[in-house]
């Protein structure tokens, strides 16, 4: 059995994976963390009312008080680069749902997983089908030198780009940069609105309401263009197969892996 502790287990993601890994048969979930939920049962918040699971306050209550193998974060940009490290230090493996982390925060992250030897899956998104955007626009971005990113979400998500989309721009940018064709400095207007880059890549974050989780990359050539587009809907459901992929994939390997299709067979 693999012991799971959720962060952020009363969360919208969160709590639909506690579901997940308590009806998995080689899984057990023996602890979450939620501040509005500290020190109450997570059956009776589910509504399971056979299920007893503490939540606590803060990961390093939960440290002290349970064992686990698997920390799932699905907390905040905030407190996630925290939760991540402590758990680390105490050798656990660790899945990350939590979108907002940087490229900077994950080489430090990679280096503390090196250093207590275990391992971290960061996953910006887990739906199978982001997974498949992200390879289909890999491919495109060998022949394609042309593209950017347009990343929609719901009017009060904080975090700006999503971490799907950083993990997007991580990979392109990794295949080629792309084609510069007006520089920065001879942009005229307001140059904000030609969105912000990451890694060479130019990403442009759409917030309203009406929306849950999108993204396109789009490619450009003379006279023909290439657009590759996910939306997710209003439940979390579509993310708990994948959450529960990696949770079982993590002990696979030593240090840092970044996405789901890392650990997946995607040969034809």
């Amino acid at each position: 059995m693999i012991k799971v502790l959720i962060a952020g287990g009363t969360g919208w993601a969160g709590s639909e994976l506690a579901r997940g890994v308590i009806s998995h048969p080689e899984m057990e979930l023996v602890g979450a963390t939620s501040r509005s939920q500290a020190g109450n049962n997570l059956g009776d918040f589910l509504g399971i009312s056979d299920v007893q699971v503490p939540v606590f306050g803060e990961i390093s209550e939960a440290l002290e008080s349970v064992d686990f193998d698997v920390l799932v974060e699905y907390t905040k940009p905030a407190s996630a680069k925290r939760n991540i490290l402590a758990a680390l230090e105490k050798g656990k493996r660790v899945v990350v749902g939590t979108s907002g982390l940087t490229d900077q925060d994950y080489e430090e992250i990679e280096l503390a997983a090196i250093q207590n030897q275990s391992s971290v899956l960061a996953v910006g998104n887990f739906a199978l089908t982001v997974v498949l955007l992200q390879k289909f626009s890999e491919m495109a971005a060998k022949y394609i030198p042309n593209f950017e990113i347009i990343d929609y979400a719901h009017e009060d998500k904080v975090d700006s780009p999503s971490g799907t989309a950083r993990e997007l721009a991580f990979r392109l940018g990794k295949v080629q940069r792309p084609t510069e064709f007006i520089s920065e400095k001879e942009l005229v207007g307001i140059k904000e609105t030609r969105g912000g880059e990451l890694n060479g890549v130019r990403i442009h974050s759409l917030r309203l309401p009406g929306h849950v989780i999108g993204i396109e990359s789009i490619f450009g050539l003379q006279d023909e263009k290439l657009t590759i587009r996910h939306d997710s809907g209003s439940s979390a459901k579509p993310y708990v197969n994948g959450a529960l992929l990696a949770i079982e994939k993590v002990n696979t390997f030593q240090g840092l892996k970044r996405g789901l299709d890392s650990v997946m067979d995607f040969e034809i």
